[in-house]
């Protein structure tokens, strides 16, 4: 059995604990005040993971599974940040930058980080239903967040591009049912602000 190196652990978790802190790049950008962390947002995933059950999940996907590839999405984050389009990085180099970051947290934590490796590889790949579904847990996070920002900030449409960059990719369908219901909630609380003369 091979010894636990509790020094690697030890900086392995504070690594990660730099996600509690990390704010969102796309909210930065946005100028949103008191925006989300990268850990808040893959919790929120997470707890997605707890809503398949027998009734919309006929595909038969492994909820727990889909629940890791949450945890270990943006794993990488903790130590390249979090790189956007808007960034000036290119994609192959973010990919680059992201998986090498992954092998050095992988090597902290033994067997459990060849385990979060190979997730967040199959969710890169997309090579796995259960990794389709977190891209769409991904996805309709941030749209969900979008307009939650709308919202606070009472400005309708304020953050369309998010919108426009998922609508259509959604493919599991109870994420579809979802994100339909939010643009449903969107729409009306576009009317009203409009009725109130807030837009």
């Amino acid at each position: 059995m091979a010894l636990v190196d509790h020094t690697k652990i030890l900086e392995f978790l504070e690594l990660v604990g730099r996600l509690k802190h990390i704010k969102r790049t796309g909210w930065i950008l946005c100028d949103i005040n008191d925006c989300e962390t990268i850990a808040g947002h893959m919790y929120r995933m997470g707890l997605m993971t707890f809503l398949l059950t027998e009734e919309n999940n006929p595909t038969k996907l492994d909820r727990f599974k889909c629940l890791q590839i949450a945890l270990v999405h943006d794993l990488a984050e903790c130590i390249v940040g979090d790189l956007t389009p808007h960034c000036g990085v290119p994609p192959d180099e973010k990919h680059r930058r992201e998986a090498e970051a992954m092998k050095k947290i992988a090597e902290l934590t033994g067997i459990a980080g060849d385990r979060m490796y190979n997730l967040y590889m199959e969710y890169e790949s997309q090579s796995s239903p259960e990794a389709n579904f977190a891209k769409d847990l991904d996805r309709y996070d941030m749209i969900l967040q979008a307009f939650e920002y709308e919202k606070r900030e009472n400005s309708p449409k304020q953050l369309e591009e998010f919108f426009t960059a998922t609508y259509g990719k959604f493919k599991h369908p109870f994420i579809q049912d979802l994100a339909k219901e939010l643009y449903r909630q969107r729409e009306d609380f576009e009317k009203t602000a409009l009725v109130n003369g807030k837009s």
